[in-house]
């Protein structure tokens, strides 16, 4: 059974997909770039929260998570943001990896899947 649906879809990319129970989010990038890695990062993770809403699901149901940084001495910045957002009971896997984001200005994106609440 192939259920898929698409939202926040433009000609290049959807920001989010359900296909069978599972909710697949594009890489989130900060809409406010003026704050700090930490800031950022707590913009993109309330999208996270916005989008996975929107689909059906929430951070609790987040099976895995990947996590861009433009420089990794944001490791721990990006990180308090994360501890305090996070479900302590219900962590995802996770990678966190250096990278060169589209727009400079970004210090985070984070990309993340999950199940849809049933």
């Amino acid at each position: 059974m192939n259920n898929i649906q698409r939202f926040g879809s433009n000609h290049r990319l959807s920001e989010a997909v359900t296909a069978n129970g599972f909710v697949f989010l594009a890489g989130m990038v900060p809409e406010d770039i003026t704050g700090d890695a930490a800031a950022q990062t707590a913009d993109v993770l309330r999208q996270i929260d916005a989008w996975l809403a929107r689909c059906h699901s929430d951070k609790s149901h987040i099976l895995e998570a990947t996590i861009y940084l433009t420089d990794m001495n944001d490791y721990s910045a990006m990180n308090s943001a994360w501890d305090a957002w996070v479900d302590k009971e219900n962590p995802p896997a996770r990678a966190c990896v250096q990278a060169i984001l589209a727009d400079p200005k970004w210090r985070v994106e984070i990309k993340v899947s999950a199940l849809q609440i049933q």
